[in-house]
């Protein structure tokens, strides 16, 4: 008999092998439900289109003996079956299973562990200092803002984007260290229009990080709809990770934060109107707004946020060149919009970002909208500008900038 094929997950990273002598797709899980990463070779990659739950296991075998000639044993295709849907790559019971647990163990979860530790960056304390000194002393920009209340760094891998890093966190002092620092960043795989919060303590070999439970707690009460609580993205996200990683390595001692990770806002690209045109985004910003005027100046700001993802990888039909052929444009325009923000106008920054449903891609959008809402009257600096080639045919963009208050 046949066996209809479950459809396979929606959001899974599928890249070519990166092993020479294993050709074929890599598919490994964005999220970690599964830490297992399968390479399928070349044949049966001509059966992966028809894992889309219309489909059975004697269509594909089809389509593979019509593009090879040869028949494959029904006993290989039932073990890429079994293997697809035991590790969670179909959408099946077994996976809906597999997220419950995983979203369970998190909630339960006493602390944030370390997502990128031995990946991002060294996951021993001394070898992760070391590491970022080497940073910090090949970085000369300084910030010239007086009282600087606010940065905004990449999210991109720190060995490509330590120069933006450093010179953004080169702004901080160990004198800022009894503030709380509230952290913006980008929810790559969070739902839209939501704003995912944990009030677990992030830890990295540098240390532990409380969460300032009062302020997290208002802002779960006066917006209860735009917030997801101990939201499971915040166990896998990098963009809050590395900026925690930075912050404790520069104050050298406990503080304080309020992670927060700005999920897409994906309705406003699509309709043109403005994200808080939506009652559950504007109930947010009002919210965060009320904590940033009552707190001022015992608050600081730290966005994670990465610009233009350029190329192949991103969807586009050019191979991408860091500050070369079309990139040179895509400069330009990346620095139009920081005008925008530097000059703290968001309706600015918006007319910018959503023609054509921001073709540049900059996944740093919901998170400086939200800042820029929630802190007005504010002025920016450009401290550094980088694009960064994260393969041979795809670029990513990002600089550090500094904010203060506009003088009055």
């Amino acid at each position: 008999m046949s066996r209809v094929l479950s459809p396979l997950r929606a959001g899974l990273d599928v890249m070519p092998s990166p092993v020479e002598e294993q050709p074929g797709l890599l598919l490994r899980d964005p999220f970690r439900y599964t830490d297992t990463v399968l390479i399928i070779p070349p044949v049966w990659v001509l059966a992966l289109p028809y894992f889309d739950g219309e489909h059975t296991d004697l269509d594909a075998l089809e389509a593979i003996y019509k593009r090879t000639g040869h028949m494959a044993p029904r006993e290989s295709i039932n073990h890429l079956i079994d293997t697809l849907q035991q590790e969670g790559f179909l959408a099946t019971p077994e996976f809906e299973a597999l997220r419950e647990k995983r979203h369970r163990e998190f909630a339960a979860a006493p602390e944030r562990l370390p997502a990128h530790a031995g990946s991002g960056y060294p996951d021993a304390a001394d070898a992760a200092r070391q590491t970022l000194l080497g940073y910090f002393d090949g970085q000369s920009a300084i910030c010239n803002l007086q009282s600087a209340i606010a940065v905004a760094a990449p999210h991109v891998s720190p060995s490509g984007g330590w120069s933006s890093y450093a010179a953004a966190y080169r702004c901080l002092t160990p004198a800022l260290a009894d503030r709380t620092f509230v952290l913006l960043g980008t929810s790559h795989y969070g739902q839209p229009e939501r704003f995912g919060l944990t009030a677990k303590p992030y830890v990295t070999p540098l240390g532990k990080s409380e969460v300032n439970r009062e302020l997290h707690d208002h802002l779960a009460s006066q917006a209860p709809q735009a917030v997801i609580l101990e939201d499971y993205c915040h166990s896998i996200e990098h963009s809050i990770e590395f900026q925690v990683l930075f912050l404790q390595y520069v104050m050298d001692r406990p503080v304080k934060i309020l992670p927060i990770l700005c999920g897409a806002f994906a309705d406003s690209l699509q309709t043109g109107r403005v994200p808080e045109t939506g009652s559950e985004v504007d109930s947010f910003f009002n919210a965060l707004g009320e904590i940033a005027a009552r707190e001022g100046d015992r608050l600081f700001w730290l966005l994670g946020i990465d610009m233009a993802h350029m190329g192949r990888r991103y969807g586009d039909g050019f191979e991408a060149l860091a500050d070369q052929g079309p990139m040179q444009e895509v400069a330009e325009r990346d620095r139009r919009r920081l005008e925008s923000v530097c000059a703290g106008d968001a309706g600015g920054f918006f007319q910018q970002v959503a023609p054509n449903g921001d073709d540049l891609k900059w996944c740093g959008y919901s998170p400086l909208y939200t800042f820029l809402k929630a802190m007005p009257g504010l002025r920016g600096e450009v401290l550094r500008y980088e694009q960064w080639n994260i393969d041979p045919a795809s670029v990513v963009s990002f600089a550090g900038v500094a904010f203060a208050r506009n003088a009055t």
